[in-house]
């Protein structure tokens, strides 16, 4: 499966606290969530372990959202939370 990173989904990343190599697990391994306007996505939870902005967080849950053109996946954008899943 050919995987493109859209530039916009590079910028939110780095704003965010992930990089291509956590969106590319993401899309290979995570669970699949709901999303809208035939759109998919995916997520998963990393353990983090260290501050960020301030706080300390145990986990970060890392979506992606994509679609499909053909046997290619395409970004759309990611996000990223901070705190403590299971």
């Amino acid at each position: 499966m050919a995987i493109r990173i859209d530039t916009h989904t590079l910028e939110r990343a780095a704003e965010r606290g992930t990089d291509p190599e956590e969106i590319l697990d993401v899309i290979e391994t995570g669970v699949p969530i709901p999303a809208r306007s035939c759109r998919l996505g995916k997520a998963k939870v990393y353990a983090f372990g260290r501050e960020r902005n301030g706080r300390y967080y145990e986990h970060k849950r890392v979506e992606v959202l994509y679609t499909m053109e053909g046997e290619v996946t395409i970004t759309v954008t990611v996000y990223v939370f901070y705190g403590k899943w299971d």
